[in-house]
């Protein structure tokens, strides 16, 4: 961090409180956020206000965005960020939503052939290194009203934003002094292997398939089932569910 954003950091305005009837409103309609118990709400409330205060929401595709849909995306992304405070928000600024799926141009660069192809990927969620988090506002109501079956759009785009924390994403964020990062990287590298054999045999998996992807997206699908279906994920690696305990600390459903 440069001098200038460091000073500007360390003397910015405190966040605004969160309005009490707004607060309630979204309390009531955020199952995830209403199942913690009371000191990490009461935690929450002030991280989803420094979530708000610090990232630039912006309505994409003629989104409607109004006050209780920032505050129940800023509500999900600080679901993971409990254990670290507001550092977990360091290094990106933007907030990209869209009504429903996005398609997102990719190039890609044949080392062989010298041949670059590009493609289209439709996508309901997607976090940048050092860029934007970019939502599909059809999903994040979806994972509202369906808060338990295993998905959460805003988690798994904030786990990756966790993990960008240490650099591009490789499935290994920053981990507290109490992790030890050999067995994190030993755990989640053989549950990772295990998944990928398994949908190479087509054979059903607890796990999303999409997890098989890379390890990254391994973590980041994890991580959606450590806060809406943590049963469901111990059953399958119970191994990672104790990992992901210990990084996240108690699922809202403990």
């Amino acid at each position: 961090m440069g001098l200038i954003s460091s000073f500007l950091s360390r003397f910015r305005a405190p966040a605004p409180p969160i309005d009490d009837t707004l607060w309630r409103q979204a309390l009531d309609r955020v199952p995830l956020a209403k199942a913690l118990d009371e000191p990490r709400r009461h935690y929450l409330r002030r991280l989803a206000g420094d979530f708000l205060h610090t990232k630039r929401f912006q309505a994409m595709g003629g989104a409607e965005l109004d006050d209780f849909w920032r505050l129940a995306i800023a509500m999900q992304a600080s679901l993971p960020a409990l254990p670290r405070g507001p550092g977990a928000f360091k290094g990106w600024t933007n907030v990209l939503v869209y009504p429903g799926e996005f398609n997102v141009r990719r190039s890609h660069y044949d080392a062989h052939s010298g041949v670059v192809t590009d493609s289209d990927d439709t996508l309901i969620g997607e976090a940048w290194d050092r860029g934007p988090m970019v939502l599909s506002l059809a999903d994040v109501a979806l994972d509202l009203e369906a808060p338990w079956d295993g998905f959460n759009v805003v988690v798994h785009e904030m786990a990756h934003k966790l993990d960008m924390l240490a650099g591009p994403a490789s499935g290994v964020p920053p981990l507290p002094k109490s992790m030890n990062r050999r067995e994190w990287i030993q755990t989640m590298q053989a549950a990772f292997d295990k998944l990928v054999k398994a949908v190479e045999r087509g054979r059903h998996t607890i796990i999303d398939p999409y997890a098989a992807e890379a390890p990254e997206e391994f973590f980041a699908v994890t991580s959606e089932m450590h806060f809406s279906k943590p049963a469901a994920l111990r059953e399958a690696e119970p191994k990672v569910a104790t990992l992901l305990d210990d990084f996240y600390g108690p699922s809202p459903t403990s």
